[in-house]
Protein backbone atom coordinates (compact mmCIF):
# COMPACT_ATOMS: atom_id res chain seq x y z
CA UNK A 1 0.00 0.00 0.00
CA UNK A 2 1.32 3.45 -0.91
CA UNK A 3 1.89 5.73 2.06
CA UNK A 4 1.29 9.37 2.85
CA UNK A 5 2.80 11.45 5.63
CA UNK A 6 0.30 12.58 8.28
CA UNK A 7 2.11 14.86 10.66
CA UNK A 8 4.95 12.77 12.08
CA UNK A 9 3.23 9.49 11.16
CA UNK A 10 2.73 7.63 7.89
CA UNK A 11 -0.61 6.20 6.85
CA UNK A 12 -2.05 4.46 3.80
CA UNK A 13 -2.73 6.58 0.72
CA UNK A 14 -6.44 5.88 1.13
CA UNK A 15 -8.55 5.43 4.25
CA UNK A 16 -12.02 4.24 5.17
CA UNK A 17 -14.80 6.63 6.17
CA UNK A 18 -16.75 4.58 8.71
CA UNK A 19 -19.85 6.77 9.16
CA UNK A 20 -22.37 4.98 6.93
CA UNK A 21 -22.53 1.76 8.94
CA UNK A 22 -23.94 3.72 11.90
CA UNK A 23 -26.38 5.92 9.95
CA UNK A 24 -30.09 5.07 9.89
CA UNK A 25 -30.57 6.81 6.55
CA UNK A 26 -27.85 4.62 5.04
CA UNK A 27 -29.42 1.41 6.41
CA UNK A 28 -26.28 1.08 8.48
CA UNK A 29 -24.86 -2.42 8.59
CA UNK A 30 -23.51 -1.99 12.12
CA UNK A 31 -26.99 -1.40 13.54
CA UNK A 32 -28.08 -5.01 13.15
CA UNK A 33 -26.04 -7.59 15.12
CA UNK A 34 -26.02 -10.11 12.28
CA UNK A 35 -25.00 -7.61 9.59
CA UNK A 36 -22.49 -6.06 11.97
CA UNK A 37 -20.75 -9.42 12.38
CA UNK A 38 -21.11 -10.65 8.81
CA UNK A 39 -20.80 -7.44 6.77
CA UNK A 40 -19.64 -4.29 8.60
CA UNK A 41 -16.77 -5.70 10.67
CA UNK A 42 -15.43 -7.89 7.79
CA UNK A 43 -15.37 -4.79 5.54
CA UNK A 44 -13.01 -3.02 7.93
CA UNK A 45 -10.94 -6.18 8.33
CA UNK A 46 -10.63 -6.50 4.54
CA UNK A 47 -9.31 -2.94 4.35
CA UNK A 48 -6.84 -3.50 7.17
CA UNK A 49 -5.66 -6.74 5.54
CA UNK A 50 -5.11 -4.79 2.31
CA UNK A 51 -2.89 -2.27 4.11
CA UNK A 52 -5.29 0.53 5.04
CA UNK A 53 -4.08 2.26 8.20
CA UNK A 54 -6.48 5.20 8.50
CA UNK A 55 -10.04 4.84 9.84
CA UNK A 56 -12.22 7.94 10.08
CA UNK A 57 -15.08 8.34 12.55
CA UNK A 58 -16.76 11.01 14.71
CA UNK A 59 -18.71 11.19 17.94
CA UNK A 60 -21.97 12.15 16.19
CA UNK A 61 -21.94 9.18 13.80
CA UNK A 62 -24.79 7.31 15.41
CA UNK A 63 -28.36 6.31 14.57
CA UNK A 64 -29.98 8.55 17.21
CA UNK A 65 -29.15 11.46 19.46
CA UNK A 66 -28.97 9.25 22.55
CA UNK A 67 -26.50 6.79 21.01
CA UNK A 68 -23.68 9.28 20.46
CA UNK A 69 -20.41 7.50 19.83
CA UNK A 70 -21.95 4.42 18.20
CA UNK A 71 -19.49 4.53 15.30
CA UNK A 72 -16.48 5.11 17.53
CA UNK A 73 -17.40 1.97 19.47
CA UNK A 74 -17.81 0.10 16.19
CA UNK A 75 -14.38 1.20 14.92
CA UNK A 76 -12.77 0.21 18.22
CA UNK A 77 -14.40 -3.21 17.99
CA UNK A 78 -13.33 -3.67 14.37
CA UNK A 79 -9.69 -2.90 15.18
CA UNK A 80 -9.72 -4.98 18.37
CA UNK A 81 -11.09 -8.07 16.60
CA UNK A 82 -8.81 -7.80 13.56
CA UNK A 83 -6.27 -10.60 13.27
CA UNK A 84 -3.30 -8.29 12.71
CA UNK A 85 -0.32 -8.26 15.06
CA UNK A 86 0.06 -5.80 17.91
CA UNK A 87 2.59 -3.90 15.79
CA UNK A 88 0.19 -3.74 12.85
CA UNK A 89 -2.62 -2.49 15.06
CA UNK A 90 -0.34 0.19 16.49
CA UNK A 91 0.25 1.47 12.94
CA UNK A 92 -3.49 2.13 12.43
CA UNK A 93 -4.54 5.74 12.98
CA UNK A 94 -8.09 6.30 14.18
CA UNK A 95 -9.24 9.82 13.38
CA UNK A 96 -12.30 11.11 15.18
CA UNK A 97 -14.06 14.45 15.38
CA UNK A 98 -16.04 16.59 17.82
CA UNK A 99 -17.75 19.95 18.02
CA UNK A 100 -21.23 19.12 16.68
CA UNK A 101 -23.96 18.53 19.24
CA UNK A 102 -27.04 16.30 19.10
CA UNK A 103 -29.84 16.63 21.63
CA UNK A 104 -33.21 15.19 22.50
CA UNK A 105 -35.58 15.20 19.55
CA UNK A 106 -32.61 15.27 17.14
CA UNK A 107 -31.74 18.90 17.74
CA UNK A 108 -28.39 19.63 16.15
CA UNK A 109 -25.98 22.39 17.03
CA UNK A 110 -22.33 23.33 17.52
CA UNK A 111 -20.31 23.97 20.64
CA UNK A 112 -16.75 25.23 20.55
CA UNK A 113 -16.42 25.98 24.26
CA UNK A 114 -13.46 24.50 26.10
CA UNK A 115 -15.60 22.55 28.56
CA UNK A 116 -17.60 20.93 25.76
CA UNK A 117 -14.60 20.03 23.60
CA UNK A 118 -12.71 18.54 26.56
CA UNK A 119 -15.74 16.48 27.58
CA UNK A 120 -16.27 15.35 23.97
CA UNK A 121 -12.65 14.28 23.58
CA UNK A 122 -12.68 12.42 26.90
CA UNK A 123 -15.86 10.59 25.89
CA UNK A 124 -14.30 9.66 22.54
CA UNK A 125 -11.21 8.33 24.30
CA UNK A 126 -13.35 6.07 26.47
CA UNK A 127 -15.35 4.73 23.53
CA UNK A 128 -12.24 4.13 21.45
CA UNK A 129 -10.50 2.49 24.40
CA UNK A 130 -7.38 4.64 24.12
CA UNK A 131 -5.30 6.76 26.47
CA UNK A 132 -4.79 9.37 23.74
CA UNK A 133 -6.65 9.98 20.48
CA UNK A 134 -4.42 9.52 17.41
CA UNK A 135 -5.98 12.35 15.40
CA UNK A 136 -8.77 14.59 16.67
CA UNK A 137 -10.39 16.98 14.19
CA UNK A 138 -12.60 19.96 14.98
CA UNK A 139 -15.80 18.93 13.20
CA UNK A 140 -17.64 22.24 12.76
CA UNK A 141 -17.05 25.82 13.83
CA UNK A 142 -19.34 27.38 16.43
CA UNK A 143 -20.64 30.74 15.12
CA UNK A 144 -21.29 31.99 18.67
CA UNK A 145 -17.59 32.01 19.62
CA UNK A 146 -14.92 33.96 17.77
CA UNK A 147 -12.70 31.82 15.57
CA UNK A 148 -9.44 32.33 17.42
CA UNK A 149 -10.91 31.50 20.84
CA UNK A 150 -12.49 28.24 19.78
CA UNK A 151 -9.41 27.15 17.86
CA UNK A 152 -7.32 27.83 20.95
CA UNK A 153 -9.81 25.59 22.76
CA UNK A 154 -9.08 22.89 20.19
CA UNK A 155 -5.35 23.20 20.84
CA UNK A 156 -5.94 22.80 24.56
CA UNK A 157 -6.93 19.18 23.92
CA UNK A 158 -3.35 18.53 22.81
CA UNK A 159 -1.88 20.56 25.66
CA UNK A 160 -3.84 18.41 28.13
CA UNK A 161 -2.59 15.22 26.51
CA UNK A 162 -5.99 14.04 25.31
CA UNK A 163 -4.99 13.93 21.65
CA UNK A 164 -1.77 13.18 19.81
CA UNK A 165 -2.32 15.23 16.63
CA UNK A 166 -4.81 17.93 15.71
CA UNK A 167 -6.80 18.43 12.52
CA UNK A 168 -9.73 20.57 11.47
CA UNK A 169 -12.82 20.04 9.36
CA UNK A 170 -14.98 22.33 7.25
CA UNK A 171 -12.64 25.31 7.57
CA UNK A 172 -12.22 27.68 4.63
CA UNK A 173 -8.80 28.79 3.36
CA UNK A 174 -8.67 31.96 5.45
CA UNK A 175 -9.60 30.07 8.61
CA UNK A 176 -7.02 27.38 7.90
CA UNK A 177 -4.29 30.00 7.40
CA UNK A 178 -5.14 31.64 10.73
CA UNK A 179 -5.17 28.24 12.43
CA UNK A 180 -1.67 27.65 11.04
CA UNK A 181 -0.54 31.05 12.32
CA UNK A 182 -1.75 30.06 15.79
CA UNK A 183 -0.75 26.39 15.93
CA UNK A 184 1.94 25.99 13.32
CA UNK A 185 2.41 23.60 10.43
CA UNK A 186 2.66 19.80 10.71
CA UNK A 187 6.46 20.13 10.92
CA UNK A 188 5.95 22.43 13.91
CA UNK A 189 3.52 20.09 15.64
CA UNK A 190 0.46 22.04 14.51
CA UNK A 191 -2.43 21.28 12.18
CA UNK A 192 -1.80 18.05 10.26
CA UNK A 193 -5.07 17.54 8.40
CA UNK A 194 -8.27 19.11 7.17
CA UNK A 195 -11.44 17.24 6.29
CA UNK A 196 -13.64 19.12 3.83
CA UNK A 197 -16.06 17.98 1.17
CA UNK A 198 -14.48 17.43 -2.25
CA UNK A 199 -15.63 15.32 -5.16
CA UNK A 200 -16.21 15.56 -8.90
CA UNK A 201 -19.47 17.31 -8.03
CA UNK A 202 -18.34 19.47 -5.08
CA UNK A 203 -15.31 21.61 -5.87
CA UNK A 204 -15.49 24.72 -3.70
CA UNK A 205 -12.34 24.25 -1.63
CA UNK A 206 -9.61 24.23 -4.24
CA UNK A 207 -7.95 27.14 -2.44
CA UNK A 208 -7.92 25.03 0.74
CA UNK A 209 -6.12 22.28 -1.14
CA UNK A 210 -3.51 24.84 -2.24
CA UNK A 211 -2.88 25.81 1.39
CA UNK A 212 -2.49 22.12 2.21
CA UNK A 213 0.07 21.65 -0.56
CA UNK A 214 2.07 24.64 0.64
CA UNK A 215 2.20 23.37 4.24
CA UNK A 216 2.24 19.56 3.83
CA UNK A 217 -1.22 19.21 5.37
CA UNK A 218 -3.26 16.15 4.42
CA UNK A 219 -6.61 16.96 2.79
CA UNK A 220 -9.21 14.30 3.64
CA UNK A 221 -12.15 14.73 1.26
CA UNK A 222 -15.45 13.60 2.68
CA UNK A 223 -18.16 12.35 0.29
CA UNK A 224 -15.44 11.87 -2.36
CA UNK A 225 -17.68 9.97 -4.79
CA UNK A 226 -20.32 12.60 -5.45
CA UNK A 227 -21.22 12.95 -9.13
CA UNK A 228 -19.29 9.89 -10.26
CA UNK A 229 -22.20 8.15 -11.97
CA UNK A 230 -25.13 9.49 -13.95
CA UNK A 231 -28.74 8.41 -13.57
CA UNK A 232 -29.18 8.49 -17.32
CA UNK A 233 -29.64 5.18 -19.13
CA UNK A 234 -28.23 6.78 -22.27
CA UNK A 235 -25.19 8.87 -21.35
CA UNK A 236 -22.40 7.63 -19.11
CA UNK A 237 -20.34 9.94 -16.93
CA UNK A 238 -16.73 10.62 -17.88
CA UNK A 239 -15.69 8.42 -14.95
CA UNK A 240 -17.74 5.52 -16.27
CA UNK A 241 -16.25 6.01 -19.74
CA UNK A 242 -12.67 5.95 -18.48
CA UNK A 243 -13.45 3.10 -16.11
CA UNK A 244 -14.84 1.00 -18.94
CA UNK A 245 -11.67 1.54 -20.95
CA UNK A 246 -9.33 0.81 -18.02
CA UNK A 247 -11.28 -2.11 -16.65
CA UNK A 248 -11.95 -0.26 -13.40
CA UNK A 249 -15.04 0.97 -11.60
CA UNK A 250 -16.13 4.58 -11.99
CA UNK A 251 -15.60 4.94 -8.24
CA UNK A 252 -11.98 3.82 -8.41
CA UNK A 253 -11.40 6.20 -11.32
CA UNK A 254 -12.85 9.10 -9.31
CA UNK A 255 -10.61 8.36 -6.34
CA UNK A 256 -7.60 8.10 -8.65
CA UNK A 257 -8.56 11.45 -10.22
CA UNK A 258 -8.72 13.10 -6.79
CA UNK A 259 -5.33 11.74 -5.78
CA UNK A 260 -3.91 12.85 -9.11
CA UNK A 261 -5.47 16.31 -8.64
CA UNK A 262 -3.27 16.99 -5.64
CA UNK A 263 -0.61 15.10 -3.67
CA UNK A 264 -2.27 16.48 -0.52
CA UNK A 265 -5.49 14.52 -1.12
CA UNK A 266 -6.08 11.31 0.84
CA UNK A 267 -9.62 10.05 0.12
CA UNK A 268 -11.71 8.40 2.85
CA UNK A 269 -14.58 6.78 0.91
CA UNK A 270 -17.44 5.38 2.94
CA UNK A 271 -17.18 1.81 1.71
CA UNK A 272 -19.33 -0.58 3.74
CA UNK A 273 -18.70 -4.01 2.16
CA UNK A 274 -15.46 -5.91 1.74
CA UNK A 275 -15.68 -5.85 -2.04
CA UNK A 276 -16.27 -2.09 -2.18
CA UNK A 277 -13.41 -1.46 0.24
CA UNK A 278 -11.07 -3.46 -1.98
CA UNK A 279 -12.36 -1.63 -5.06
CA UNK A 280 -11.43 1.65 -3.38
CA UNK A 281 -7.99 0.26 -2.53
CA UNK A 282 -7.47 -0.54 -6.21
CA UNK A 283 -7.58 3.21 -6.92
CA UNK A 284 -4.14 3.61 -5.33
CA UNK A 285 -2.62 1.53 -8.15
CA UNK A 286 -4.76 2.91 -10.97
CA UNK A 287 -2.62 4.96 -13.33
CA UNK A 288 -4.45 7.72 -15.17
CA UNK A 289 -2.68 9.06 -18.24
CA UNK A 290 -2.41 12.79 -18.80
CA UNK A 291 -5.14 12.40 -21.41
CA UNK A 292 -7.40 10.56 -18.95
CA UNK A 293 -6.92 13.22 -16.29
CA UNK A 294 -7.55 16.08 -18.70
CA UNK A 295 -10.63 14.36 -20.12
CA UNK A 296 -12.09 13.80 -16.65
CA UNK A 297 -11.29 17.35 -15.55
CA UNK A 298 -12.93 18.78 -18.66
CA UNK A 299 -16.09 16.70 -18.21
CA UNK A 300 -16.96 17.10 -14.54
CA UNK A 301 -20.63 17.13 -13.52
CA UNK A 302 -22.39 20.38 -12.76
CA UNK A 303 -21.10 21.74 -9.48
CA UNK A 304 -23.37 21.26 -6.47
CA UNK A 305 -24.56 24.22 -4.41
CA UNK A 306 -22.29 25.51 -1.66
CA UNK A 307 -23.08 23.63 1.54
CA UNK A 308 -25.37 25.51 3.91
CA UNK A 309 -23.74 23.57 6.77
CA UNK A 310 -20.72 25.87 6.52
CA UNK A 311 -22.68 28.98 7.46
CA UNK A 312 -22.99 31.06 9.49
CA UNK A 313 -19.28 31.51 10.12
CA UNK A 314 -17.78 32.78 13.36
CA UNK A 315 -16.33 36.24 13.53
CA UNK A 316 -12.63 36.93 13.93
CA UNK A 317 -11.26 38.86 16.89
CA UNK A 318 -11.37 42.58 16.33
Amino acid sequence: MKQKKLGYRHVSAIGIGCMNVSWLWANGAALDPKRRAEEAIPAIHAGLDAGITLLDTADIYSPTWDTMGHNEEFVAEALRTWGGSAEQKADVVIATKGGITRGEGETWGRNGSLDYLVAAAEASMERLGVDKIDLWQHHRLDPSIDFETQFENVLELKVRGLVDQIGVSNYDAQQLKIALDIAGTPAEGGVVSIQNEFSPRYRFDLDVIEVCEENEIVFLPWSPLGGVRTKSEIAASAFEVVGERLGASAFAVALAWEMRYSPAVLPIPGATRAETVLDCVSATELKLSDEDFEYLSANLPEEAAYSSELTPKPSFRS
